[in-house]
């Protein structure tokens, strides 16, 4: 009898992981919401940091903070935070380093989630915002007010791929004591470190080209000053921004090769960027190391030879050549995203900047027919006959 109860209550009793004289080598996944301390005194030391310990996933979690030392590791960081997706970082910033009478001004190009929030979301809060030009950096000093506390930049913008005046701009920001906040998704640590530079904070959409897969949504930051990242951190908890254990091991496993998919992407978009500027029909390629971009001087004196993975391009014949181009071009996915390994397209127009309108849109230089390509790793000659086809049939 006693037997068989003993038997009975390991059925809802958690076991200790088997001990092993070996290890895993590929990392477990960790999917506990909650963490058992062995009393009080114990608890009360984790929550005052006099041990390492975790207590409820939505404070931490060993996926995310193995992905966050992988990412720390990149950006030469300490201490990074991985939050549920890349909006979720630059909510947590703007939300958790902001109070109402405080300014926040952003390059006039952010992804188009950014813009939202600063146009919308945080006003309503008290906090004022405004926007400006990062390529041009004497007007966008002029928009900083006395009670600026932050910028939001893109070093390479999003999706018109212009390149903002770090440099002139973090100078000023210092002198003023403002802090300088640097969405590299885009760029990634590959092409640019913010830190050397002398960012304050630095964030990414680790969904992006970190994860690399496009079956992760997650996002990442890092702060220079710990008082900062505690602010931060405190506002993501307390709102819920928790990652997911699943989407951090993936990301994981992505971030190992990470390094060889920038650099055969990158190689990629060169390529591809210069056979689409020589195609009929095309009106302007976008390609930061191109040396007909407009910021191209700058470009090479921020990232050297690293243009990145992203090609943007404009034809002419508005959204009816649009259309025809897409479905020209089936085996390129038409998606919203960027940062997979494989080739993506996508039309800002009808994604991520619809909601500028059309004079917005038109302000930027993003017409119907402007496309941002993510180029992946799949074979060159493949990808400059697809799209040749693709925009021929749109321009034809």
């Amino acid at each position: 009898m006693e037997s068989r109860m003993r038997d009975k209550e390991s059925l809802v009793r958690r076991m200790a992981w088997p001990e092993s004289a070996s290890r895993a080598v590929g990392t477990p996944i960790q999917p506990s919401v909650v963490y058992a301390s062995p009393d009080p005194d114990t608890l009360d030391a984790q929550y005052e940091g006099r041990v390492q310990g975790y207590t409820y996933a939505r404070e931490g979690h060993p996926n995310a903070d193995v992905l966050a030392f992988k990412i720390d590791s990149l950006e030469r960081a300490d201490g990074g935070i991985v939050l549920g997706s890349g909006m979720a970082a630059v909510a947590a910033v703007l939300m958790g380093l902001t109070r109402a009478g405080d300014h926040v001004l952003g390059g006039d190009q952010l992804y188009g989630r950014s813009l939202r929030l600063m146009r919308e979301d945080l006003p309503r809060l008290g906090v004022a915002t405004s926007l400006a030009d990062p390529t041009d950096a004497a007007r966008f000093i002029a928009a900083i007010r006395p009670e600026t506390r932050l910028i939001l930049l893109e070093v390479v913008s999003n999706p018109t791929l212009r390149v903002a005046d770090m440099a002139a701009i973090m100078a000023e920001a210092r002198a003023r004591g403002v802090l300088v906040v640097v969405d590299n998704t885009f760029t990634t640590p590959r092409g640019y470190q913010p830190f050397a530079h002398g960012a304050d904070i630095v964030l990414h959409s680790v969904t992006k080209i970190l994860a690399g897969h496009s079956d992760a949504t997650l996002g990442y930051v890092a702060a220079a000053d710990p008082a900062h990242r505690k602010a931060i951190y405190d506002f993501a908890v307390t709102v819920g921004f928790t990652p997911s254990p699943f989407d951090c091991w993936l990301a994981e496993r992505g971030l190992y090769s990470f390094e060889l998919r920038y650099d055969r992407a990158e190689e990629n978009a060169r390529a591809l960027a210069d056979h689409i500027a020589g195609l009929p029909g095309v009106r302007r390629v976008l390609y930061p190391t191109r040396p007909d971009h407009p910021d191209h001087n700058r470009a090479v004196a921020l990232l050297g030879t690293r243009g990145g993975h992203m090609v943007s391009f404009e034809i002419g014949g508005g959204r009816a050549a649009a259309n025809r181009l897409t479905q020209a071009a089936p085996n390129i996915a038409f998606a919203p995203t960027l940062g997979d390994i494989g080739t993506t397209l996508s039309h800002p127009a009808s994604s991520s900047h619809r909601a500028l309108g059309a004079e917005g849109r038109a302000a930027l230089g993003i017409s119907e027919g402007f496309f941002r390509v993510s180029v992946g790793v799949e074979d060159i000659n493949l990808l400059t006959h697809e799209f040749e086809t693709a925009i021929r049939a749109a321009t034809a």
